[in-house]
């Protein structure tokens, strides 16, 4: 090494000694009511779930029904249970829902959302594996509006010469 690179680590050591140390990272406390449970909002398209999970055997109700009946197809129900699946906590977590708005994709979306955001505030370690995995992030997308002297938002009406 050169002389002016011996010069730099020196510096550097100095500099780290000279620093105070600085305040980890605050831990988040995890959020549950007094029933041990924990709530959370989720928003997709049109669609807002509320969603409330607590420990348990795994049993997902939304607006009172299972979610199996719920949403009948499999890519639904496979969808709201990628937040546990993803946690490495499937089957630890009943879910109680009430979803209103959109159709049942965003429905499920709607869902998903809510479930991850409740799962990082009953466990916020979780919160960097759901962020990874893209599950915090609100899905903006909606329909855009009908305009006025449009057949669509966007479409005109057919042209016609005559």
């Amino acid at each position: 090494m050169s002389a002016s690179q011996t010069r730099t680590l020196a510096d550097l050591k100095e500099l780290a000694a000279t620093t105070p140390e600085l305040a980890e990272t605050p831990k988040h406390e995890p959020k549950r009511d007094s029933q041990g449970r924990s709530y959370a909002t989720g928003r997709r398209k049109n669609a807002v779930a509320r969603v409330w999970i607590k420990p348990g055997k795994g049993e997902i109700a939304i607006n009172g029904r299972k979610a199996a009946q719920y949403f009948a197809r499999p890519v639904l129900r496979m969808l709201i249970t990628q937040p546990f699946l993803v946690a490495d906590r499937y089957n630890q977590f009943d879910v109680t829902c009430t979803v209103t708005g959109g159709g049942l994709s965003g429905q499920a979306g709607a869902v998903r959302h809510g479930i991850s955001r409740a799962l990082t505030h009953y466990e916020p370690d979780l919160r960097i594996i759901l962020k990874a995995a893209g599950f915090l992030t609100r899905d903006p997308r909606v329909v855009e509006r009908k305009k006025y002297g449009r057949a669509k938002a966007r479409r005109s009406f057919q042209f016609s010469k005559r």
